[in-house]
């Protein structure tokens, strides 16, 4: 992890600008093209939902502004970024998570399903581990949303919220939307746009 020097930073205006509105947060939902990643899944016997998750993260990482984060007074990047998705309980209620992340599907894998082992087994809604060095993320397999609003704690959140939605059959291809909610005080369009592109050359892969 490493501090910022916010005076000599070229986001400094725009930092200083965001952070002082109430709300300094945008959020777009982007349709993505699943088929390949959910073939390969298949034919593997493997998680189609750690699969594109596996590849969400791998390029979160590669973009320098999705690893800014607000601590205190400060803007810190950190040098990996994990995940935090939900987990559903067989009850169906759900588990907040902390999943160690790994450019190595298979041990992003493991480390998933040990996550939500202990998720399962859990009575509390928190991890024993919950840092800034994440993003926060939701499965909705359920609904195929066009829209997505994040809860809002009216605090100062500086970590990226995906919701991955149901992957629907669109003229033979298969189309999921991702709502992504970002802070505008660290990420801009043009930074969701890297993620964009790069995370459906991931699922193309």
């Amino acid at each position: 992890m490493k501090i910022i020097n916010i005076n000599t930073w070229n986001r400094k205006e725009h930092f200083e600008h965001f952070s002082s509105l109430k709300d300094p947060s945008f959020a777009v939902t982007i349709p993505f093209n699943v088929s390949h990643a959910y073939q390969v899944s298949k034919a593997n016997n493997s998680s189609f939902f750690t699969r594109y998750l596996h590849d969400c993260m791998r390029a979160i990482n590669q973009i320098e502004n999705f690893r800014y984060r607000i601590l205190g007074n400060e803007v810190v990047e950190y040098d990996v970024i994990h995940t935090s998705p939900t987990i559903l309980k067989d009850d169906n209620t759900f588990g907040f998570s902390f999943v160690k992340y790994s450019d190595d599907l298979e041990v992003f894998s493991n480390n998933l399903e040990t996550e939500k082992k202990r998720v399962k087994q859990s009575k509390t809604l928190f991890p024993p581990i919950n840092g800034l060095d994440c993003i926060h993320c939701s499965a909705l397999p359920w609904i195929n949303f066009i829209a997505h609003k994040e809860p809002n704690s009216g605090q100062i959140d500086s970590v990226p919220k995906l919701s991955f939605g149901k992957a629907t059959s669109i003229n033979n291809e298969l189309i999921m939307n991702v709502s992504v909610h970002v802070n505008h005080a660290l990420i801009d369009g043009y930074h969701v746009g890297l993620f964009s592109k790069k995370f459906q050359q991931f699922l193309n892969q």
